[in-house]
């Protein structure tokens, strides 16, 4: 025993193999050095702090001895990398509870870092090692490990990081969201969209929007800072509807007027589509405008028939399914939201009453009055738990009016009047769900 301490106090790997017959697992990848113990006998020196949190006392590096002339060379204090500490200063495992030893690589790194997500990567590659023998193996051990997992695995800072999915991204162009720290996300920035999430965190809407926390420089890019939706759910189940019966702006007409821009990539989209979709001139050019690509697309979509469409679903299995470009009628859309809730009643009751709320607040908000909301979206998300909410997202495309102009929302669009068509889409979803909330086969 006095060898094996020796070994292990001089930070050894392991200990002899003829140590009573005993052998000591390796970390997983063959670096033991740097290991340190957290399980300790009762009021022993090497014990944990009483009085504040036990996974702050594991994140406080070891203590060490001042040189002197009777001890030259400093000494680690129980409880340090390499050694098993118990109450009375022996590492023989005697003391109520032997040392689980840990990795040094989450434990060791500064609270700093632990709260930049760095953790959560690490504890990942986290392995077991054997403890070390005594009269406190069996059970103890299991009991041990799982408080010790268990008081480091919920910390505040852990569970901001452990994430059982990548934010996802249903619609809109790729790569646009970074994931970020504190229930945070970062979109690429958008001088328009900023300026509505500056006047909507002062609007009677601001509960059904993300929480705008200002815009931030990272990599030499500047992004708008965002609330995670998706942040309270477990596992969450995703669907992105954009809301309206244009996604383009009149503008965007104006402009391809008098200078067209032809598309190779949008002729490619829609004829993946419907191949009988393009023209003769465009199958000439195989090329289109983006006007007359955005507008061809609504027509085949439930834009144009309901006021809204579903643009993407994501599955709590991670999975996404994209392929509604030719969802158009009432039947179809009750069916895509039977699936994505999987017939059940509460949550389809949630997203009700949510969507409900919107429809009130928006009758008496000045924001939503005096814009021209065009591709933006509702987005749903539930989880296991039935937790279900739904948020108003996207507002890139949002412009305010002309001074003293407003706007009704739910009559049809012509040229020059700017309407959107946000309460007629938003007043159809609200209809399919209540109907559907009322069949017998839902759970």
């Amino acid at each position: 025993m006095l060898r094996r301490r020796e070994q292990l106090s001089l930070g050894q790997r392991r200990p002899l193999a003829e140590d009573q017959g005993k052998t000591h697992s390796s970390f997983g990848h063959g670096n033991a050095s740097g290991l340190f113990s957290l399980g300790c006998a009762r009021g022993g020196p090497g014990r944990l702090a009483q009085h504040e949190p036990r996974a702050q006392a594991a994140l406080r590096p070891p203590v060490q001895s001042q040189p002197s002339k009777e001890n030259p060379r400093p000494t680690e204090s129980p409880g340090t990398p390499g050694m098993s500490s118990c109450g009375n200063g022996r590492n023989d495992g005697a003391g109520d509870a032997s040392g689980w030893l840990l990795p040094p690589s989450p434990l060791h790194f500064p609270l700093s870092l632990l709260t930049r997500g760095y953790f959560s990567i690490f504890w990942g590659s986290l392995k077991l090692l054997s403890p070390f023998p005594g009269p406190a193996a069996g059970s103890v051990h299991c009991k041990s490990w799982r408080k010790i997992k268990n008081m480091v695995h919920w910390s505040p800072f852990v569970m901001s990081f452990k994430k059982k999915y990548p934010w996802i991204q249903l619609a809109g162009h790729a790569g646009s969201f970074k994931a970020a720290a504190n229930g945070r996300i970062l979109k690429k920035h958008c001088e328009s969209e900023q300026r509505c999430l500056d006047r909507l965190m002062n609007d009677v809407l601001k509960p059904y929007v993300p929480a705008y926390h200002g815009d931030v420089v990272k990599d030499g890019e500047r992004y708008n800072q965002m609330e995670d939706l998706l942040a309270e759910f477990d596992s969450p189940c995703v669907m992105d509807c954009k809301m309206g019966v244009r996604t383009y702006l009149e503008e965007e007409l104006i402009k391809a007027r008098k200078k067209p821009s032809l598309r190779k990539d949008m002729y490619q989209k829609m004829i993946e589509v419907d191949p009988e979709a393009p023209t003769e001139e465009e199958n000439v050019l195989r090329a289109v405008t983006k006007p007359r690509y955005m507008q061809w697309r609504e027509t085949i979509s439930s834009t144009a028939t309901l006021g809204f469409r579903i643009e993407g679903i994501k599955k709590e299995d991670g999975t996404v399914n994209r392929d509604f470009k030719k969802t158009r009628t009432k039947e179809q859309v009750t069916e895509a939201f039977r699936e994505f809730t999987k017939g059940n009643r509460n949550v389809l009751n949630s997203y009700l009453n949510r969507l409900k709320g919107i429809r009130a607040t928006l009758e008496t908000s000045p924001f939503f009055k005096c814009h021209e909301v065009i591709g933006s979206s509702l987005l749903f998300i539930h989880d296991k738990k039935e937790q279900a909410k739904v948020w108003m997202i996207d507002f890139g495309k949002t412009t305010p009016l002309p001074e003293g102009q407003v706007l009704q929302h739910n009559v049809p669009w012509v040229e020059g009047n700017r309407e959107d068509g946000y309460l007629w889409g938003l007043d159809n979803l609200i209809q399919i769900l209540a109907e559907l909330s009322q069949s017998e086969d839902l759970h």
